[in-house]
């Protein structure tokens, strides 16, 4: 495995017991990706790496939905 420098962004916690984790990861030949990194449980861990472009489309439709729900819920949180 190459060198790879990690950031830590957040540590989320997720509803049913799920823990998501976001790092900034540098590789030594300059590729910058987010790691996202979910873990269920304590035998499921799902690790995946995204750029920039995708990070950004992401959000923008996380954001979206979450907008959209909080507006349809009578009793948000």
């Amino acid at each position: 495995m190459s060198d790879e420098e990690r950031t830590e962004l957040a540590n989320i916690v997720a509803p049913y017991g799920r823990h998501i984790r976001l790092q900034d990861v540098r590789f030594e030949s300059g590729m910058r990706l987010l790691r996202v990194i979910i873990r269920e449980g304590t035998s499921r861990i799902t690790v995946f790496e995204i750029d920039a472009v995708t990070a950004r489309t992401w959000a923008t439709a996380m954001q979206c939905w979450a907008q959209q729900a909080d507006a349809a819920d009578p009793n948000p949180p």
